[in-house]
């Protein structure tokens, strides 16, 4: 009488581990890109709300001088935290408000999120394209 045992050999096993992660492998950074891009969502809407904030605060005071995120009612940090906001290149005609990826988002590869007051949208990271970025 011959046993014939249940399950799965060693190899058999190994092969199935080697597949499971060689399709990781493959799969995480596609994954890990979705989420970048998710963050950098709430990068852009909060810098074309301050965009509008800016636009308003012009049409009030004739200039966009004196401007702060506080005045306009701005907090520091994008609405889900992954961006800090700044105004710079302030003057009575012009400005260029930004973007800065911080902690989970810092390694963004479209780098700051800018924007002017014609509506321009910019990047600083060197190896990004802008149809990704915006």
């Amino acid at each position: 009488m011959k046993y014939r045992s249940a399950g799965f050999t060693l190899i058999e096993l190994i092969i199935v581990i080697a597949i499971i992660g060689i399709l990781a492998s493959i799969a995480y950074p596609s994954y890990t890109a979705y989420v970048e891009r998710g963050r950098r969502s709430d990068g852009q809407s909060a810098l074309l709300d301050l965009s509008h904030r800016m636009d308003q605060y012009f049409s009030e005071n004739k200039s966009y001088e004196g401007a702060t995120l506080a005045q306009l009612g701005v907090k520091e940090t994008s609405p889900e935290g992954y961006y800090t906001l700044s105004i710079n290149n302030l003057s009575g005609n012009t400005f260029t408000v930004n973007a800065t990826p911080t902690d989970a988002q810092s390694n963004d590869s479209c780098g700051t999120l800018t924007m002017n007051q014609l509506g321009q949208r910019g990047f600083t990271g060197a190896n990004a394209v802008a149809a990704d970025c915006w």
